[in-house]
């Protein structure tokens, strides 16, 4: 699968790894930034992705910030984006499978690089579910 992956500041360490956990599983990276722990704007690197994603350049997204608020935010903003964010496994599934999400927001000050993991594999290896769910994720980008 291939996936894009940014981050800020906050999240630039857990990028990193998740980076090098994902490539060994297999999976196709691009990455948008940022590249240091030197401070930076969320958006700048969470509007790129999205694009990707809302294109078609990439199938889904992962997106990482200190509290994953702001670039989940940033993201939602792209009409062909459905972001959420996930503190836990669980989330992260249903996220995919009841709302079709096709990025993931991720917390890094409030997760281990072990729970980001888990996280994010639980949101790769779930699928849409469509039916009833379906109906609902059409009227979100109504307005």
């Amino acid at each position: 699968m291939k996936l894009a992956i940014a981050s800020d500041h906050a999240g630039y360490d857990l990028k990193e790894k998740m980076k090098s956990h994902l490539s060994a599983l297999g999976h196709e990276m691009e990455d948008f930034g940022t590249n240091s722990t030197d401070s930076t704007d969320y958006p700048d690197y969470a509007h790129p992705l999205a694009v990707s994603v809302e294109s078609g350049n990439n199938t889904l997204g992962i997106l990482i910030c200190g509290s994953g608020n702001g670039v989940c935010m940033t993201a939602n903003h792209h009409k062909g984006v459905r972001a959420a964010l996930a503190w836990n496994a669980e989330v992260a599934e249903l996220a995919r499978q009841h709302n079709n999400a096709n990025v993931l927001c991720l917390p890094a000050r409030y997760i281990s690089d072990d729970e980001a993991f888990a996280i994010t594999e639980a949101y790769l290896k779930a699928a849409f579910e469509g039916g009833r769910h379906e109906r609902r994720v059409e009227k979100i980008h109504q307005a």
